[in-house]
């Protein structure tokens, strides 16, 4: 069976490698490792078809060490012994492990003592953020490596080279395909190149040639080979989390387009809930009393969203979205409530004043409980200056009102009024 044209597209040396400069440009510090022959275990984090294998590949065929491919979740640790023993007869081996962050216990105790002795030289490669998802017994005997999404021009650039290379790209076939197509096949597929080079492929390979036995290659053409390539998000993994932080940055940042952008996203990976619980959290903490009213119309909206779902769903939240961000915003209530909770729980609560405890008891007044308390209703404007808080704390401030809006202003004339009184 032949083998995918990204697997035979696969860089045999660093110097081929596409993008992650930063880490394999001349000078830098895998670059420095493979001219040196010192390698150390590594362990290299991005998305999916970015280039870890690629760099796993490179360094094996540019330091001439064998090299073996392993899945953590699905082989076996009779697999790892098999390579161990391979390592026993020949020396250094590469291992490429992929899914490294679920490697188990067994197969870790296995391997550890083989990367101390330098016998395996492991790559392990995840999409998840390694500092959360690896055990700290393999990541601290790793390097760690971010490795950054390609961009169109790296995926276009690398997908011309495929279509020129003879040996192990499609040099053999006379290929006619637009600019604006391979733009495409690199835009579509979100920074995935693997996704890229296999839908090439096969446009290439399910088209027959015309009278000039030239392979026409159009937009449609692409658009029937390349099943695009969903979202990216994991809902355990950074691109979920990393989403829905920048969803509530950007609306707390008033930046209504890159909400709108970051809403996108999240609804592409159907996540109604995780948007609903957001945006409410986002209308109190950051809208909060600056603009009640449109709080209370964001939760009108997500709860339409909710009854009538996707694709539907998108209009309220769209709507809710744009007005979170042009509104006034204020995080007084956010910052009271936890400057009040920061007290409690460093023990500032003291005891509660004797006017207002409960006298709803038979033998509360020999307590002395209730005796003094003043009932605002009994008042003039129903209001009565007595003390509230406990003794320690009695002079606290928790709220100060932020000038945003006329509502928040109206609240701070009002607590001004009770305070001069």
């Amino acid at each position: 069976m032949n083998k995918p044209l990204a697997y035979r597209m696969r860089p045999k040396t660093i110097e081929n490698i596409v993008g992650q400069s930063h880490l394999v440009g001349e000078g830098k510090i895998i670059w420095r490792m493979v001219k040196a022959k010192q390698l150390s275990s590594m362990i290299l984090y991005g998305p999916p078809g970015i280039g870890k294998t690629s760099i796993a590949s490179a360094i094996a065929g540019s330091t001439q060490y064998a090299f073996r491919m392993l899945n953590a979740a699905t082989d076996k640790k009779k697999d790892l012994e098999i390579v161990v023993e391979e390592a026993k007869m020949s020396g250094t081996v590469v291992l490429l492990l992929d899914e490294v962050h679920r490697l188990d216990k067994p197969k870790q105790d296995f391997l550890l003592p083989h990367l101390e002795n330098g016998r395996i030289v492991l790559i392990g490669a995840t999409t998840e953020n390694p500092y959360i998802s690896i055990h700290p017994a393999i990541r601290s005997r790793a390097q760690i490596f971010e490795l950054k999404p390609l961009s169109d021009s790296q995926i276009t650039s690398a997908l011309n080279r495929a279509i020129t290379d003879v040996e192990d790209g499609l040099g053999h076939y006379s290929i006619d395909i637009d600019e604006k197509v391979l733009n495409y096949f690199a835009r579509s597929t979100q920074g995935d190149l693997r996704s890229s080079l296999n839908a090439l492929e096969l446009a290439v390979t399910s088209t027959e040639p015309d009278k000039d036995g030239i392979i026409v290659i159009s937009l449609d053409v692409a658009e029937e080979c390349l099943q695009r390539k969903s979202l990216s998000h994991d809902k355990d993994g950074d691109a979920h989390y990393n989403a829905i932080s920048a969803f509530q940055k950007s609306i707390r940042g008033s930046d209504v387009h890159a909400a709108l952008h970051y809403l996108a996203r999240l609804i592409e990976a159907g996540e109604l809930k995780v948007i609903i619980r957001r945006l409410i959290v986002t209308a109190y903490e950051d809208i909060g009393l600056a603009n009640p009213a449109g709080v209370a119309r964001v939760v009108t909206a997500v709860e339409a969203a909710e009854k009538i779902g996707f694709p539907e769903a998108r209009i309220p939240l769209s709507n809710a979205v744009i007005e979170m961000c042009l509104s006034p915003k204020s995080n007084s209530a956010i910052i009271a409530i936890d400057a009040a909770l920061s007290d409690v729980r460093n023990g500032l609560a003291g005891d509660v004043p004797s006017h207002l405890k409960d006298a709803h008891y038979q033998g509360a007044e020999k307590l002395g409980s209730g005796i003094g308390y003043k009932y605002p209703h009994d008042y003039e404007n129903h209001w009565i200056k007595q003390q509230y808080l406990p003794d320690i704390i009695k002079n606290k401030q928790y709220y100060n009102p932020i000038m945003t809006s006329k509502f928040e202003n109206a609240l701070s004339n009002q607590l001004a009024k009770y305070k001069n009184k």
